[in-house]
């Protein structure tokens, strides 16, 4: 069984700090989305908030990977 291993390219990290009820809305998006990872919602919630502003186009996909600020919609639920 070969393995491909994909080169990340997220490469600048950004910190936030969020309050307690923050982070329960950000938890409860993530888990009615059911998405992978907070990291991944917070994703999801810049893309809508950019694309709400008239940014980008906001996407939902199945995986964290797809999940981006700017790009293409990724394929499944849309």
């Amino acid at each position: 069984m070969v393995q491909i291993t994909q080169k990340r390219q997220r490469e600048e990290r950004l910190q936030i700090m969020l309050s307690a009820d923050e982070l329960v809305l950000v938890d409860d998006f993530r888990f009615k989305k059911r998405m992978p990872s907070r990291a991944s919602a917070v994703r999801e919630l810049l893309k809508r908030g950019l694309a709400a502003e008239g940014f980008v186009l906001a996407a939902v996909g199945a995986k964290s990977s797809d999940y981006g600020v700017g790009g293409k919609t990724p394929m499944g639920r849309q």
